[in-house]
């Protein structure tokens, strides 16, 4: 074709027809890669999702244990009556159960009322937590022995 005949609009026509042609392909190429982008995008979403859930299932967990030791666990350490100091560690681990301190007073509380059954699930519970706590093992010791 001489550079006339490709200005004819019949040359025109067959360029923008072999574009045309080749046109599908790239978009599909394009599609595919901005697909591919959305989906990594909207993975990196759910996974900051996830962390921010943690965070916050986190954040909650310590403020629970910060009001169960402020309305439960320091009353229970100043009462007398060693009944209420049971009630107050069983109220304050309904919100923070994972407090070995906690579990291991409460175990004291109930070997002093009799009740060393429940005494030693408390001191296993401690030690669950904290498998290095001494003292839950030497009283988890001491209550197997007494009963």
């Amino acid at each position: 074709m001489t550079p006339a005949e490709n200005k004819s609009p019949l040359g025109c026509v067959a360029a923008l027809l072999l574009a045309l042609m080749f046109l599908p392909s790239c978009l599909t190429a394009e599609l595919e890669k901005q697909a591919e982008q959305i989906k990594q995008q909207d993975e990196e979403i759910a996974r900051q999702k996830k962390d921010i859930e943690a965070i916050t299932a986190q954040e909650q967990k310590q403020r629970d244990c910060n009001r169960a030791f402020r309305e439960y666990f320091d009353k229970a350490q100043t009462t007398a009556d060693r009944a209420q100091a049971v009630t107050l560690y069983r109220d304050g681990l309904a919100l923070c159960p994972d407090d070995e301190i906690a579990r291991y007073e409460l175990g004291l509380a109930l070997a002093d009322r009799g009740r060393y059954v429940e005494a030693e699930k408390e001191f296993e519970a401690a030690l669950k937590i904290n498998p290095g706590f001494i003292e839950a093992k030497r009283e988890l010791e001491a209550v197997r022995k007494g009963r």
